[in-house]
């Protein structure tokens, strides 16, 4: 304790080693899917060779644990960083554009997109250390800071329910459980949509879910310290006797023939500083120029909703709606960045999914440590995460969602130029799926209501550049 609590100062913020290693496994199986969701989206689902996956692979693992490491003793927050979704997407979309506009392989087109991504990174760094990131964090209005807690709590709220547990069966898919089982007009039309091992995982599916939200509601009112944590491993319990007793498989046959040593010498080959300088200059600058613009607005504002939602859960704000150390986990973001472009991933950003492990208390760094060693050690352990099923992490999610709301009670809903823009982006965040633009809206919305009703002059100079930049960015097709 005395080790720790002079590294993390873990007295001073109310909180044990105990309490932070179970917040960091709370948060680490929260993401853990990122492990293998990651490589699928940047190869296509293993289309583009396995060498390029493990490559992959291996470069989510150690960009996600050099992120949050510089997150743990930097900023000392317990905010936990990985490839973040939506941007690695967006990022297999400009690799496949890359191809079709140089005739390069995927993999010289992928090794050329990574160029791009280390520039983001160096941007981002030296705007952090310019204190203008920072600068961009204050100038959002603070109505709008205290809405982004509860947006991307709808938003957790809309993966655990939605697209966390997708299943494909014979007949097709995906198939949700809140769009298509929820959705669904009466169970037989699901059930006939469905095939009946379909139907069957969903029914499981459903039900672990819920019993997990159940049991971490149930032991967070008995104040059991690790409530999220052991609801998802009863949750997970729960589905792997169904899976067996229910559906007649073994859900854990994948761990027979599973490979417990790191791929390193794939990832020498296709992404480990395999930057393609020479492929990256054939795009054209005007593409060039475009596409890390998009990159850093997109992660800029993913990456300050996440800090400022969720350290305004864990009351981290001051009066102001500051988070004290703010400079230092924006430049942990931008070493995170510049850590998965030389490795061979897409933009690391700071995990919403990190709200998970500050509601089991997570306080300090150490909660960033605990994840990222667990992010090392599945290198060698990818196998066993893997097992964990999504309806599991889906009850986290969910509860952590509902949690989040209550910062809503903060928003004056009197003043509609303040309760309007949060109104906005409490829906455009889950809808659209990115915190950033869920920001970008609730700004512009801000700024033309203040101009519409004879108070332009409450909105900074910033505030009108920022709303500026976001306008042309949803409306004018570069």
């Amino acid at each position: 304790m005395g080790f720790f609590d002079k590294l993390f100062r873990l007295k001073e913020n109310g909180t044990t080693v105990k309490t932070e290693v179970i917040a960091g496994l709370t948060t680490f199986m929260t993401m853990a899917y990122i492990i293998a969701l990651n490589p699928n989206l940047l190869t296509g689902f293993g289309a583009e060779g396995a060498n390029l996956w493990n490559g992959v692979f291996l470069a989510t693992c150690i960009a996600s644990a050099i992120g949050s490491l510089c997150m743990a003793f930097l900023a000392n927050k317990p905010f936990v960083m990985a490839p973040g979704m939506g941007l690695n997407s967006f990022f297999a979309v400009v690799v496949a554009n890359i191809v079709a506009i140089t005739g390069f392989s995927y993999l010289q087109s992928f090794q050329a997109a990574l160029v791009i991504i280390f520039l983001e990174g160096i941007i981002f760094l030296i705007l952090s250390l310019l204190n203008v990131r920072e600068k961009i964090v204050e100038a959002i209005p603070l109505g709008v800071r205290l809405g982004i807690g509860p947006a991307i709590g709808l938003m957790l709220m809309n993966i655990g329910f939605g697209s966390n547990v997708s299943i494909y069966t014979d007949k097709g898919g995906p198939f949700y459980m809140m769009r298509d089982f929820f959705g669904a007009l009466t169970a037989k039309s699901i059930y006939e949509t469905m095939d009946d091992s379909g139907f069957g995982t969903m029914i499981l599916s459903v039900a672990t879910c819920f019993v997990g939200l159940f049991v971490i509601i149930a032991f967070d009112h008995l104040k059991v310290k690790g409530s999220v944590l052991y609801g998802m491993l009863i949750a997970s319990v729960v589905y792997w006797i169904g899976d067996f007793a229910i559906l007649g498989q073994n859900p854990f046959a994948s761990l027979a023939t599973a490979s417990f040593l790191p791929p390193f010498k794939d990832m020498a080959e296709t992404t480990l500083f395999k930057l393609d300088f020479a492929g990256f200059a054939q795009i054209g600058w005007f593409t060039v120029v475009t596409l890390i613009i998009t990159f850093c607005i997109i992660d800029m504002f993913d990456t300050i909703g996440t800090l400022v939602g969720t350290a305004s859960r864990a009351k981290m704000l001051d009066a102001t709606g500051k988070m004290p150390k703010m400079k230092e986990a924006l430049i942990s973001d931008a070493v995170g960045t510049l850590a998965g472009s030389v490795t061979g991933t897409s933009t690391v950003t700071t995990f919403v999914e990190s709200a998970s492990g500050v509601e089991a208390g997570g306080r300090t760094g150490l909660t960033a440590l605990v994840s990222a060693v667990m992010f090392l050690l599945c290198m060698f352990i990818a196998p066993i995460a893997a097992i964990i099923p999504a309806a599991a992490t889906s009850s986290a999610l969910v509860y952590v969602g509902i949690l989040m709301l209550s910062n809503l009670k903060k928003v004056d809903f009197e003043d509609i130029t303040q309760s309007a823009p949060v109104a906005i982006m409490l829906l455009a965040m889950p809808i659209s799926g990115s915190i950033g633009h869920g920001i970008g809206l609730a700004l512009i919305s801000y700024t033309l209501i203040k101009v519409c009703t004879g108070k332009a002059k409450e909105v900074s100079v910033l505030t009108y550049v920022l709303s500026a930049i976001f306008l042309i960015k949803f409306f004018i097709p570069l």
